[in-house]
């Protein structure tokens, strides 16, 4: 190879990096001058929840702003008397509504943290709602509650299982958080330690509420 022909391959290697490094500068400015038009990310407050639950990792809680509440659709279900109801019957105190079933493993399995959850914290202000798409009933849900000795849960059936599909779930359990106007704070899927210290300090800023406060004597159909 000539000195000339050395020197012209060193030239064409030098304009080829320049026009790398040309191209990538371009391309990092247009990505910053888009980045720039995008809207801000909006504020939202997380909570994570600990999952004891045969999972190593804990699982992140997010509750939506406040300006995106958005009313919970009219659910239609009945009580362990076999009474109807719907959420109205609420109205006023702040919901954790869990939608289950007995034939799904993690939700038998986080079943108890939920009953402790009602036994800790549930009273005028506060209710746990566990609400059954059991196709068997009522008889179903009273001899699963029997079993795992569940003292402090309503029950709560909608054999329909129309509840799930108003709600948008796309498995279960999945858990709402509905303040006292019937709106949803916000939602999460799969299993959790509901009665964790940080899951009851969470309800309680929300709620107001003191550390001890607690109303066994509540009725869901108390106005």
């Amino acid at each position: 190879m000539s000195r000339l022909e050395g020197t012209g391959i060193a030239m064409r290697l030098l304009l080829a990096a320049v026009a790398v490094l040309t191209a990538t500068g371009v391309g990092l400015a247009l990505f910053t001058f888009a980045k720039g038009l995008l809207p801000p990310e909006q504020p939202i407050a997380r909570l994570v929840v600990p999952q004891k639950l045969d999972a190593a990792a804990p699982v992140e809680f997010s509750f939506t702003p406040l300006d995106r509440l958005r009313p919970v659709p009219e659910l239609h279900f009945v009580d362990g008397d076999e009474q109807a109801m719907t959420l109205a019957n609420f109205r006023g105190r702040t919901v954790l509504l869990n939608v289950w079933a007995t034939w799904c493993v993690p939700c038998r399995k986080e079943m108890p943290t939920l009953d402790r959850l009602q036994a800790k914290i549930g009273g005028a202000d506060f209710q746990v709602v566990t609400l059954s798409i059991d196709r068997g009933g009522v008889s179903v849900v009273k001899q699963f509650y029997e079993e795992l000795g569940l003292k402090s849960l309503g029950i709560y059936v909608d054999q329909s299982g129309q509840a799930a599909s108003a709600l948008g779930a796309v498995g279960i359990p999945l858990t709402l958080l509905v303040d006292r106007e019937g709106r949803e704070i916000g939602r999460k899927l799969g299993p959790a330690e509901w009665d964790s210290p940080e899951v009851i300090d969470i309800i309680r800023q929300h709620l107001r509420l003191r550390p001890g406060a607690n109303d066994a004597s509540f009725s869901p159909d108390a106005g």
